[in-house]
């Protein structure tokens, strides 16, 4: 009996074909990727419209679109060195060790494009299905140290894809506090200034319509 539960926990511990770690053995990954390196990145990701499409087109298609994600999410984390966990049903979260956040953030949005691009390949005609996802850093978002360091900078990222979610979804969020913080690194008092005179008038959020800028110059320049 000890000797099943130790391979069951094993199991539990394991990473699947894809690469992606269940939720135990990613949450020990980053435990010990903060021992070796304490600044690091935590990318948390979900598919927006899931249960809609479920409804709509049955499980089946629904499970194709979390094949999707994690096909293009194992690609991705092997090509950044990244660490794949699947942290919930349609739930997933990447680690990038030694990283700062903005140049996250911005592969991020990058990677958000890749997925919803990929996911509208495979859904039924008429129906819709994206990706939302927060971003978070330590030691920036996070106070503790030591093994409790891991639980804080999941939560904090979970916040963050929560303030993605309260975009609209199919967006990048940051823990709600830093969102101007990062804003202030790269503009003029002035450009913030009108920024928020515009989200006033188009009443959106500024970091939609930062988002929206953004999605702009990626398209002029692919075209370029």
């Amino acid at each position: 009996m000890a000797k099943r539960n130790e391979q069951m926990k094993d199991v539990r511990f394991r990473a699947d074909a894809n690469g992606c770690l269940s939720r135990p053995a990613f949450e020990g990954a980053v435990t010990a990727a903060l021992k070796r390196e304490p600044v690091a990145t935590l990318v948390h990701l979900d598919l927006d419209g899931l249960l809609v499409l479920n409804e709509n087109a049955g499980r089946e298609a629904g499970d194709k679109a979390i094949g999707t994600v994690i096909a293009a999410l194992s690609k991705a984390a092997a090509k950044d060195g990244w660490t794949l966990g699947r942290i919930g049903g349609d739930e997933f979260a990447l680690l990038a060790p030694g990283t700062s956040l903005e140049p996250i953030f911005l592969r991020a949005e990058q990677l958000r494009q890749e997925l919803d691009a990929a996911l509208a390949k495979v859904v039924p005609r008429g129906q819709k299905c994206t990706v939302s996802i927060g971003v978070a850093n330590t030691p920036r978002d996070t106070k503790s140290r030591g093994p409790a360091s891991t639980e804080e900078l999941m939560r904090k990222a979970d916040l963050a894809l929560l303030a993605a979610k309260e975009q609209g979804g199919d967006a990048v969020g940051l823990t709600p506090s830093d969102d101007m913080v990062l804003k202030s690194s790269y503009y003029s008092a002035a450009q913030l200034g009108r920024l928020k005179g515009l989200a006033e008038r188009q009443k959106k959020k500024e970091a939609a319509l930062l988002r929206e800028a953004l999605d702009d110059l990626l398209r002029k320049h692919e075209r370029s």
